[in-house]
């Protein structure tokens, strides 16, 4: 049976689909689950989907599909998970110590937006990560030959697809 919340959220979802927000965005949000609060929920879709529509927003999409694509292929072959902190003794190249100094801000920045309910502001942080990640992505190699850097620049990497995920579940999210 139904609970009265689920009942409301899916009210809210037909209400959000009949303005033509985006099924995926509304999708990403509510797959993060564990929301009560439906004007939060609310106003998270469609920072969301007004977000995405810009170009942070596709900045930020695109840096979550190049961290996490390569995350989730080497999880699958090891068949193990790069969740975890980051040993920043094992840094080696600028480019890391440039991503990992950014992420360490950015996080803290869409964190506090978060808690204050500025979803716009906290995706707009997340989204100042694209240009390390592709200096990332240019000058580090991810799958070094040895285990513990390998190791290392993938949780990394997994830890940009731990901070988004505090918005809402961007595999959720089509194109």
């Amino acid at each position: 049976a139904l609970s009265l919340l689920d009942f409301f959220a899916d009210r809210l979802k037909v209400h959000l689909r009949g303005k033509g927000v985006r099924h995926d965005s509304i999708a990403a949000v509510f797959a993060l689950g564990g929301e009560d609060d439906l004007v939060r929920l609310l106003a998270r879709v469609e920072a969301l989907s007004l977000f995405l529509a810009t170009e942070d927003g596709s900045n930020l999409l695109t840096t979550y599909r190049r961290a996490m694509n390569i995350v989730h292929i080497e999880e699958k072959n090891d068949r193990t998970s790069y969740r975890g902190s980051v040993n920043k003794g094992l840094l080696r190249e600028e480019a890391e110590h440039a991503l990992a100094a950014r992420l360490s801000s950015v996080v803290k920045d869409s964190n506090d937006a978060v808690k204050v309910e500025r979803f716009d502001d906290a995706m707009a942080a997340l989204s100042r990560l694209r240009a390390p990640v592709d200096a990332f992505f240019e000058r580090v190699t991810v799958n070094s030959e040895t285990f513990h850097l390998r190791e290392n620049r993938l949780k990394l990497l997994s830890c940009i697809g731990t901070a988004m995920e505090a918005i809402a579940d961007f595999t959720k999210i089509e194109g």
